[in-house]
């Protein structure tokens, strides 16, 4: 399934345009209130099929750069280095009890968490730049 939208990139993953990214593979989407965030297509490649995902409790503040969740899969265990610092607002539940959907749609279904953020403007890549390293 590809997205018009997407940068052309070398592992023709989907990267969509319209989100920022984190050299961590986490998209933010800060265009809807709270932002949502989730794995990027390469970081879900890389776990291969997820097992089990540990969220984190509802209005737990966190800090760009914390791990604030494990994704685990049989290839490994992995923390999510959240990208932005705020409020999270909501977790997704479903995610949680079917962790495929993130593997099925790590963009749209399977997004992890909705964070209200601090800052208005992260510092995060655009998707051009973040193509560069999902290689």
């Amino acid at each position: 399934m590809s997205d018009e939208n997407a940068i052309d990139n070398p592992l023709n993953l989907d990267i969509p345009d319209h989100l920022q990214y984190s050299e961590e593979h986490v998209w933010v989407d800060d265009s809807v209130s709270p932002a949502i965030v989730g794995i990027t297509a390469y970081a879900e490649q890389q776990l291969g099929e997820l097992v089990f995902i540990d969220l984190p409790d509802e209005g737990m503040r966190v800090e760009a750069g914390d791990e604030v969740l494990e994704l685990e899969s049989a290839k490994a265990v992995e923390p999510l280095v959240c990208p932005v610092a705020g409020t999270i607002r909501y977790v997704n539940h479903d995610a949680a009890d079917d962790p495929s959907v993130v593997n099925n749609d790590p963009y749209g279904e399977g997004w992890l968490l909705k964070i209200e953020l601090d800052d208005d403007e992260p510092e995060l890549l655009d998707a051009e730049s973040y193509a560069k390293i999902a290689q």
